[in-house]
């Protein structure tokens, strides 16, 4: 999927969406994106083109730029948060800095993706996944569970990206669901057992089909990148036994902040990305799941009846201690 068939997809889209059509404004958005650039840039190009507003980015961890916003507090410039998981977006709103999302948003989110508080939406989901080389290692071979990597067969064969936003979020829903302790132990054990650090997921796919490694936990839509351009590229991926922490199904999401004095535009903006269209880009172009009910899975993707059986059961609002994540990180001598 292009950028090029997005763009002209999203040309009349954008006078629904906005109830402007090239019309130039004066106004000036500015967002703080945790998410890839080289993902969402178009995205975010298509609409500054078609409403005329000026959109102004800061791109970055997506775990800095929520601290940065608690740093900034009231003082924040920032209109919206564009996060890559939850917990950054639940921290933010737990602190107050988020303000509650007009009503009618959530009428196109589906429930699986919503949260109680309203004070963030979700914009597409992604699972993570057992990324491995099946030229070393036999599907029946496969751990059934994340602990499991912890063993000795596995020892320095796994990669992993602990400064991921993506891998903080799934710690967080570790620690939701087996407790701190045990988190703790798990990520004690994997770095012990020489698990290598990549700094983000392609290189840890890119590291499998290089033989670097031989398992690999990275978010399920890289793997499908390599694919686009090379359908032999040596790397498969599957899941963990059903309901295992290591299923678990994340979605990107934004909230207008608290402190933007121009929230109309970034109603407008997230009202873009929830559009068909935007769907229709997050899940045919970046081979992630649409979270509005009435556009259509991208095939390659896992059918979501079986991506729900795999994944285990969280509460995305209690996702949002990214603090109490990143200080057992530490703790664990993993950051």
């Amino acid at each position: 999927m292009s950028h090029r068939w997005f763009a002209i997809v999203l040309t009349f889209t954008l006078a629904l969406v906005t109830g402007v059509a090239q019309v130039a404004t004066a106004q000036t958005l500015t967002i703080y994106c945790g998410r890839s650039k080289s993902l969402v840039e178009p995205v975010v190009a298509q609409f500054e083109k078609s409403t005329g507003i000026d959109v102004q980015v800061r791109y970055g961890n997506t775990s800095q730029l929520a601290l940065a916003l608690q740093t900034e507090g009231e003082r924040s410039k920032a209109d919206v948060f564009w996060a890559q998981d939850v917990s950054a977006l639940g921290a933010v709103a737990e602190s107050e800095l988020a303000s509650t999302l007009p009503s009618d948003l959530f009428k196109r989110v589906s429930g699986w993706a919503q949260p109680a508080s309203k004070r963030w939406i979700a914009t597409s989901g992604r699972a993570r996944v057992l990324a491995y080389a099946p030229s070393r290692v036999k599907k029946s071979d496969l751990p059934e569970s994340l602990f499991d990597l912890t063993e000795p067969k596995w020892k320095g064969k796994v990669g992993w990206a602990p400064t991921n936003g993506s891998f903080q979020a799934f710690v967080t829903a570790m620690r939701q669901m087996h407790g701190d302790e045990k988190t703790k132990a798990w990520l004690v054990g994997m770095k012990e057992n020489g698990a290598k650090v990549y700094p983000k997921n392609t290189p840890i796919v890119q590291a499998l089909a290089d033989g670097e490694i031989d398992l690999g936990l990275p978010n399920h839509y890289y793997l499908l990148r390599f694919k686009d351009k090379d359908p032999n590229f040596p790397v498969a991926q599957t899941f963990f036994k059903d309901g295992s922490v290591g299923n678990l199904v994340m979605v990107a999401g934004a909230c207008t902040v608290k402190a933007s004095k121009n929230k109309d535009a970034a109603h407008k903006f997230i009202a873009f990305l929830l559009s068909d269209d935007a769907q229709r880009y997050f899940t045919l172009g970046v081979n992630e799941y649409p979270v509005v009910e009435t556009v259509e899975q991208n095939a390659r993707l896992v059918p979501y009846k079986q991506l729900k059986a795999a994944a285990p059961d969280v509460d995305l609002d209690k996702l949002q201690d990214l603090e109490g994540t990143l200080k057992l990180l530490q703790e664990a001598g993993v950051l």
